[in-house]
């Protein structure tokens, strides 16, 4: 999913804003809400992992047996 809406936003600021013809008119959303967008779903997902996204290590010192 986050592949596809990655894909949408480089699509989509490549191409124009708006794009008027013959049969009427089109435009996108700002790549602005496009990118916080973005930001909102990948915040959603990093809170539904387990864990604090700190790895938690035993040091022990080198010489001490």
């Amino acid at each position: 999913m986050a592949d596809d809406l990655e894909q949408t936003i480089r699509e989509n600021a490549q191409g124009p804003a708006e794009a008027h013809g013959d049969s009427g008119g089109m435009k996108q959303h700002n790549l602005r809400d496009q990118i916080e967008a973005d930001r909102y779903l990948e915040s959603k997902r990093a809170a539904k992992k387990k864990g604090l996204g700190i790895g938690m290590k035993k040091l022990v010192p080198p010489g001490t047996d």
